[in-house]
């Protein structure tokens, strides 16, 4: 039997914009929409960040989370829902006095960084661990920080993702789960191809997955044009997969996706045609350790 490979789709991040591509879903609606049609085409997992409506840019309103968890739980699929927690995290120093946050800081106290998980408690969400540069900004997730939001999503009955950025986040997770904040077995998620994080080639991903800890599930994704190299060489190194209009709005050089779905639809054919097998959203329960059972 083929082994399974959890598919996840990241329908909207925070980053992608319309004039990127049209179609990117951003109202509640929008998003849900997305979320239940690429789980129709076969995500086990989607992957959700909220964008004000009027700006466009990444929320953290828990009223915005609340109307998309609600809209996919009444649909006729059962995706994992994966809410993101990377909204909070990022510091614009001034210029005059790089100690204060310049327009455009969003850094905030732990605790409200993970209120939507707490109160919506989903099945899965994501943990960052990247302290790195972001364009402008600083992205910033100390060890007390990181410590406050993982006992939360714990209590919270929710499994934590593990996003990694670089070998210094994997230094950093391996610490956190010697010391119990980071509970066994984990879930982890290599990120290749932000800039200034880790790069995007097989070499990279192929050091990264090996420095893993035991007992673990793991998955890996590249940006833009490096999402269906790095989804073929993640699934061969025996990682999970990610696609998504976060990550790529192209379906091929030059030809924007349809949707998120389409993405989908390719990552499936890709593991299928290499003899791969896609798993159901309950078989990725029973992979990542999840306690609940939804009918499919």
């Amino acid at each position: 039997m083929a082994r399974k490979t959890i598919l996840t789709c990241a329908v909207t991040g925070n980053i992608t914009t319309r004039e990127q591509h049209p179609g990117l879903p951003v109202t509640p609606a929008e998003i849900a929409q997305a979320s239940i049609d690429a789980a129709r085409a076969g995500a086990a997992v989607v992957h959700i960040h909220a964008r004000d409506i009027e700006t466009g840019k990444g929320s953290m309103s828990l009223s915005l989370y609340q109307e998309i968890v609600a809209r996919i739980q009444a649909a006729d699929v059962n995706p994992i829902i994966n809410l993101t927690t990377g909204e909070g995290g990022r510091f614009i120093p001034d210029e005059f006095n790089p100690q204060l946050a310049a327009p455009g800081s969003t850094l905030c106290e732990p605790g409200k960084r993970i209120e939507h998980v707490v109160q919506l408690k989903t099945e899965l969400c994501t943990l960052d661990l990247n302290t790195m540069i972001s364009g402008q900004a600083a992205v910033i997730n100390t060890p007390k920080n990181i410590e406050v939001m993982a006992n939360g999503i714990y209590g919270a009955g929710v499994k934590p993702e593990i996003e990694l950025f670089g070998l210094g986040d994997l230094h950093l997770a391996i610490d956190l789960i010697a010391q119990g904040v980071i509970q066994q077995p984990t879930m982890f998620s290599i990120v290749l191809g932000v800039k200034y994080g880790a790069m995007p080639t097989p070499e990279t991903l192929f050091f990264m997955a090996s420095q893993l800890p035991d007992n673990c599930q793991w998955s890996a994704f590249g940006l833009g044009r490096h999402e269906f190299p790095l989804l073929v060489q993640s699934w061969l190194l025996g990682g999970h997969i990610r696609v998504g209009l976060e990550d790529n709005v192209y379906i091929s050089k030059g030809v924007l996706a349809r949707d998120n779905a389409q993405l989908v639809e390719k990552a499936v054919n890709l593991i299928e045609n290499l003899g791969g097998s896609i798993a159901t959203s309950n078989e990725a329960r029973q992979m990542l350790g999840l306690s609940s059972s939804i009918p499919d």
